[in-house]
């Protein structure tokens, strides 16, 4: 079996959790408000902006026997770049205060799901990002097209509301493919284990801050 079909399979339950969270079905219903998706868009922020820095820990620790993988992580970083200031202008466009809700603390599920692939790349691989790169890009393909136009329909908000969720969706095919490709070139063993190890983590870790939406958002 190709190593992206052991990595999802080795993930499925975990994947399972964060799919089944309450705001996630609700969104896809159309059942949210805006200081949920405000609340979202946030804790979105504060995980995206860790991005470009995760991406550059990741290839500088990376060996150099393992340049073609350093080689995907520059495209990864053109690619990714500026990305958490589209979501202060989806902030902005839905009446939010960007500025404000930058300065803030994020969840703390958020800020471990971030610390843990910090010390991922650390102490266990350096390729232990794209675990979390496999839950986030995965997840939004499945999801980000269809609950934007669930969620705008709601709201009321302009397409201008929706850029962080519409790049991340159904026009991600590629990206995703790419991944997929990538993670089939990986063979060293303690890659592949730090990869599954931290897609499990981030999985569980990314269903918790969802089911913390509605308190985020005010609504308990």
């Amino acid at each position: 079996m190709m190593f992206f079909n052991q990595l999802c399979e080795q993930t499925a339950t975990e994947q399972a959790y964060l799919l089944s969270a309450p705001a996630i079905q609700q969104a896809l219903q159309g059942e949210i408000t805006l200081p949920r998706y405000q609340a979202f868009l946030t804790q979105a922020y504060h995980h995206v902006k860790h991005t470009i820095p995760l991406l550059m820990r990741c290839g500088s620790h990376l060996a150099f026997s393992e340049e073609w993988l350093r080689k995907a992580i520059v495209e990864y970083i053109n690619e990714e770049y500026g990305h958490e200031r589209w979501i202060l202008n989806d902030i902005k466009a839905s009446g939010g205060n960007a500025e404000m809700m930058a300065a803030g603390v994020p969840h703390s599920s958020t800020q471990a799901m971030v610390s843990l692939v910090y010390d991922a790349i650390e102490s266990e691989h350096p390729a232990a990002f794209f675990g979390m790169a496999h839950v986030l890009e995965g997840t939004s393909v499945q999801l980000a097209t269809k609950a934007a136009g669930a969620i705008q329909s709601k709201l009321k908000l302009p397409k201008s509301a929706f850029s962080y969720l519409l790049s991340h969706g159904d026009l991600d095919q590629d990206h995703v493919q790419f991944f997929e490709k990538l993670m089939n070139q990986v063979t060293d063993v303690s890659a592949q284990r730090a990869i599954v190890q931290t897609a499990r983590h981030v999985y569980r870790l990314y269903g918790d801050m969802f089911r913390a939406l509605p308190e985020l958002a005010g609504e308990q």
